[in-house]
């Protein structure tokens, strides 16, 4: 197992992750991907393997960068804006959370067991 904290922008994560990949000899459905999700509400978590991007550009860069998108995502939910303005829902998501401290410690928390969860199911 190996763990990579890229140092670029999510939106080009998949520069990091694609190379990582090959370095590593990592199977695509063995890597597992942490990122916020405003279609989901705000604390939600989630996880899949494999699809769509829904506008995120950090998952476009991943779906390049690791050459498919049947790679498991751990999804926190920071809810949606009122808009669907891109500036306004970039905005958004570059923001500080409004939400209560404890409530955006409970959602990493939750997203760290889910990670936790899924490796173990992984071995």
């Amino acid at each position: 197992m190996a763990v990579l904290l890229p140092q670029t922008f999510m939106n080009d994560a998949g520069k990091s992750a694609g190379p990582a990949r090959g370095a590593y000899g990592v199977p695509l459905d063995r890597v597992l991907v942490i990122h916020d999700e405003i279609d989901l509400p705000f604390g939600e978590v989630r996880s899949k393997l494999g699809g769509g991007v829904a506008g995120h550009n950090g998952l476009k860069s991943l779906n390049q960068g690791l050459g498919g998108k049947e790679f498991w995502r751990v999804r926190g939910g920071v809810g949606r804006p009122d808009s669907t303005d891109p500036e306004i829902v970039s905005a958004y998501v570059l923001s500080r959370f409004r939400e209560p401290k404890e409530d955006v410690e409970r959602l990493i928390n939750e997203s760290a067991d889910e990670v936790e969860r899924l490796l173990e199911e992984m071995d």
